[in-house]
């Protein structure tokens, strides 16, 4: 990473702990909006980390994919080309062995609801080969995938159209060559981000991740606050920060019309997996709503929930 961007992470991060620390202040204050109509009063925000593991929500249930919704690129929405995603042997897998050419048939996965303010964590291992087929042109792509986050809907996604309007948290495997290789990186399909006060338009930024070479499993998180803050996160080392995620920029090609807005805010939306050419295996997916009821006399109420919910109170 240059000298330029390193300053950028820096200013990122310095950026992040003031938005934290005002969010977690806001929460441990009254919050508008109540059910009832006044301010709801809350007791002090908890950490993250203290959430009960029976809190997060498992995207992947480990049995098959009926929570999710599949879109190729130059196929229909919910054809599982070449039966590319499935699920063998308890684990959610892309797998290239069907396949005989590619053709920029890009694939994503998506979750069946959106979500704003959350932590999102898989577990995956990169396994196998490149798909048959692609050629010099992809040397990129080996070992590589990505979780898609705060993205646009599958229904919304052209039939052509190669990668959703998201923040990819890129996932990398090192190739065995003794050259770094990050992962949780940050590329932007239809998207910019700010680091610190400066809107940055490049296309991929490296974190400060180690190398997984091999096959071995690695955990990456993201954290994302809204419109404000994201984390990027692994195997618990926080390892790329940004904030003020907004539509834009290229790299996400034959988008439906007026789907990708120029400079409006991303505030929240799909969380989706890539099949971009790697094979790869998933045992776990799973996420931390973070809104909710944020009224301590409800019994939906969570000390670490950071944005109230109304609706959420019983």
């Amino acid at each position: 990473m240059n000298s330029f961007f390193a300053r950028l992470h820096r200013a990122g991060r310095v950026t992040a702990a003031c938005t934290i620390a005002i969010a977690a202040a806001c929460a441990g204050a009254s919050v508008g909006g109540s059910s009832g109509g006044g301010a709801v009063a809350t007791a002090p925000r908890a950490s993250i980390a203290s959430a009960p593991k029976s809190d997060w929500i498992q995207l992947f249930n480990g049995r098959d994919l009926s929570d999710w919704d599949i879109k190729f690129a130059k196929h229909q929405l919910g054809d599982n080309y070449n039966n590319t995603f499935r699920v063998e042997d308890g684990l959610l897998k892309v797998r290239y062995d069907k396949w005989t050419a590619f053709d920029g048939e890009f694939g994503h996965i998506f979750y069946k609801r959106p979500f704003r303010y959350y932590l999102v964590a898989a577990e995956y291992r990169f396994v196998g080969n490149q798909v048959t087929g692609a050629g010099p042109n992809l040397a990129w792509a080996k070992r590589n995938n990505g979780i898609m986050i705060n993205g646009q809907s599958a229904q919304s996604m052209g039939l052509n159209q190669d990668f959703p309007i998201s923040l990819e948290v890129q996932l990398l495997g090192g190739l065995s060559d003794g050259k770094p290789r990050s992962t949780a990186n940050l590329c932007t399909p239809g998207t910019n981000v700010h680091f610190g006060d400066s809107l940055i338009t490049r296309h991929c930024i490296n974190s400060t991740s180690k190398t997984y070479d091999g096959d071995q499993w690695v955990r990456v998180e993201a954290l994302s606050l809204g419109d404000s803050i994201i984390k990027h996160i692994a195997n618990g080392d926080t390892v790329l920060v940004y904030r003020k995620p907004e539509m834009g920029g290229g790299s996400a090609n034959n988008t439906n019309p007026g789907v990708l807005v120029e400079g409006k805010p991303i505030t929240g939306g799909s969380i989706s997996l890539q099949a971009e050419t790697a094979e790869i295996d998933f045992r776990k997916v799973e996420v931390l709503n973070l809104e909710g009821c944020m009224d301590p006399k409800s019994s939906s109420y969570r000390p670490y929930f950071i944005k109230h919910d109304p609706a959420a109170c019983k």
